[in-house]
């Protein structure tokens, strides 16, 4: 059992925060009595539960989650759900925010439902839903993938659509970011990062998606080369950070800063600040993109992917980070004597975020009970 005692961050819910610290209920605790939250993860072990990607949003006294469900890479999948929990430990299903078997034969965004975020802004949740249009010709709908804005005045929906798709190329992984002056930023994916200025009441881009950075850019890490995604951007002290996730060496999290929300972006880090890495989980993907996949160590952890991350308010009224844990068969749990069936498939995880020396960190990720004292 592992003790960890978070910062906290005073003024990191004020108004550079906007998207995440204006969520109904969210306040920072207070008052003189110590609190424990214990945690061990994978926190769901329910293959009826299983996601990828998952974004929690905390309103009120609840926390909600969506993210991609299965199946993912076969096909269309059943559409955006809802997870809901009162204590970040046990969630369960509230409902499908998409429900793909109620949508119409002529629907452009009835594909595999990637990547699914809820951001709360100007006094409405907005929804990024990546999607396109499965055919006979197209059964994963790839050609048309792109992103979709919905928008509810509850979190619980129901969700309208505000406009699609947003870019008139495949873009995967979209996010929202609201500055002091509530303009408001979209990124997301798409062989690379994407970003441009939004207009939320039209749901329009105003600017172009500009392609800032590449998988392969020049000059940048090895690391990065089998693929970059799953944008997630918070600003602290006048930087603005952006979270971003890699698949080259198994899942993990990388870490960029920029004096704009346009950028020009660097790297905090010269490795990911996160994540687990695996030389024998699918080294195909490195070799492709020319990465000599012997070269790293294995880090100790007994997860295969724990990636695509995205922050969010915790029990402590701190942030965390959220994203998808899966076990890795050739290294089982300690705790058990085999993988369980959950281990084979991605389940929710999280870890508490911390900002020091003028930038973020984020623990673990961990395998064992943790206790966080505020």
């Amino acid at each position: 059992m592992k003790k960890v005692k978070t910062l906290l961050f005073i003024g990191l819910l004020g108004i550079s925060m906007t998207s995440l610290a204006q969520q109904p209920g969210v306040e920072k605790i207070a008052g003189g009595k110590t609190h424990e939250f214990r945690y061990t993860n994978p926190i769901t072990r329910d293959t009826a539960l299983s996601m990828r990607d998952h974004c929690i949003i905390k309103v009120e006294n609840k926390w909600y989650c969506t993210g991609t469900s299965n199946p993912v890479w076969t096909g269309p999948n059943p559409g955006v759900r809802l997870l809901v929990s009162d204590d970040l430990i046990h969630w369960k299903q509230h409902s499908w925010l998409i429900d793909a078997s109620k949508l119409p034969e002529d629907c452009p965004y009835n594909g595999r439902f990637w990547a699914p975020e809820i951001h709360y802004i100007q006094g409405k949740y907005w929804l990024t839903v990546n999607s396109g249009k499965v055919t006979k010709e197209d059964p994963k709908g790839m050609s048309t993938h792109s992103v979709w804005l919905f928008s509810s005045d509850e979190v619980t929906g129901p969700y309208v659509l505000v406009n699609g798709p947003l870019t008139p190329q495949y873009n995967n992984d979209a996010t929202l970011f609201e500055d002091e002056d509530g303009q408001v930023y979209f990124y997301c994916s798409g062989n690379g990062l994407f970003q441009a200025k939004i207009d939320l009441t039209t749901g329009k881009l105003t600017t172009p998606a500009e392609k800032f950075l590449d998988k392969k850019q020049p000059g940048w890490p090895e690391w990065m080369i089998g693929g970059i995604e799953g944008p997630f951007v918070i600003k602290r002290d006048g930087t603005y950070f952006m979270f971003f996730s890699t698949w080259t060496r198994g899942y993990e999290v990388g870490l960029l800063k920029s004096k704009n929300p346009l950028g020009p972006w660097e790297l905090v880090s010269d490795e990911p600040i996160f994540g687990t890495r695996k030389k024998g989980y699918r080294p195909e993907l490195a070799i492709e993109g020319g990465y000599d996949h012997l070269k790293f160590q294995d880090t100790e952890d007994p997860y295969c992917e724990t990636g695509h991350n995205a922050l969010f308010i915790g029990p402590d009224g701190n942030i965390w980070s959220s994203c998808h844990y899966m076990g890795y068969e050739k290294r089982p749990y300690p705790y058990c004597s085999e993988l369980q069936d959950w281990g084979k498939t991605p389940q929710m995880g999280y870890e508490p975020v911390y900002y020091e020396n003028g930038r973020f960190y984020i623990k673990g990720p961990t395998w064992t009970e943790q206790v966080v004292e505020y």
